[in-house]
């Protein structure tokens, strides 16, 4: 029988901090120990803090699903604590991705862009499809399409799309966000970026290969929040005990 991992939900009442309530109240394997929120104004079954310092539950990972700017003094709490971080926020800055790297030697942390077990797929799948088909000269573009509320674009993902492409080719592209500044014609060695912004999409990203004649494209549709939080909860399993480091989505999948 696996053992239970505890878990503290840092941005426990936001939006994803409620789904990953109830997917663990629904897992035999984990539990929420406690909470941190800003605000504590809901019943979560579970203690509430108002401020990380005041948090000294016992727990074996974290998991953050908040904003860019509380994230710099979790990793300080992560670390100070030896407790691993799931962490989830996206849009952080070069210096607090750099922060990661630093803070990893001390404590296992996971940071990936995208959660999801079919994006995670998905990356291994795209580079395979580059290594045939950029090869052969087609082209590479990536649109991906949230909702109107999201501030960050290109989506965290679509960056992460584009690296795993570009990874696969020994890195000779370039990304391409705006053609609408540049009169010229499409370079051979670039990957357009672009960002739609609407309604309620929860997540959607599409990898368009376009070669003389034909066009594969891939896509992967999140129709809910919860496949990012499911993710997030089997990380948070995979990443307690584990030593300092720095982790990946990947490795979940691969046990």
């Amino acid at each position: 029988m696996a053992e239970m991992t505890r878990i503290i939900m840092h941005g426990c009442n936001g939006h994803m901090g409620q789904v990953i309530s109830g997917l663990v109240a629904q897992d035999a394997d984990a539990e929420i120990v406690a909470g941190i929120d800003m605000m504590d104004n809901r019943e979560n079954g579970y203690p509430v803090f108002t401020d990380l310092d005041s948090c000294q539950v016992d727990a074996d990972a974290i998991i953050d699903f908040s904003n860019a700017k509380a994230v710099d003094a979790l990793m300080d709490y992560s670390a100070k604590r030896g407790i691993p971080l799931v962490l989830c926020t996206t849009g952080l800055s070069e210096e607090q991705n750099a922060k990661v790297d630093e803070i990893s030697k001390k404590v296992a942390i996971m940071k990936s862009a995208n959660m999801s077990l079919g994006i995670n797929t998905l990356f291994k799948l795209i580079q395979e499809a580059a290594k045939v088909l950029a090869t052969a000269g087609f082209d590479m573009e990536i649109v991906e399409r949230h909702h109107h509320l999201k501030v960050d674009a290109p989506s965290g993902t679509a960056l992460a799309l584009a690296d795993s492409l570009n990874e696969a080719m020994d890195h000779k592209y370039h990304y391409v966000y705006d053609r609408s500044q540049v009169r010229q014609k499409r370079d051979e060695k670039e990957i357009g970026i672009s960002a739609v912004r609407g309604g309620s999409i929860v997540g959607e990203h599409e990898i368009i290969f376009a070669g003389p004649d034909e066009v594969i494209e891939f896509k992967h549709t999140a129709y809910s929040k919860a496949v990012f939080g499911k993710g997030a909860v089997e990380a948070a399993k995979y990443l307690a005990g584990k030593p300092a480091g720095r982790y990946d989505m990947k490795d979940v999948i691969n046990g």
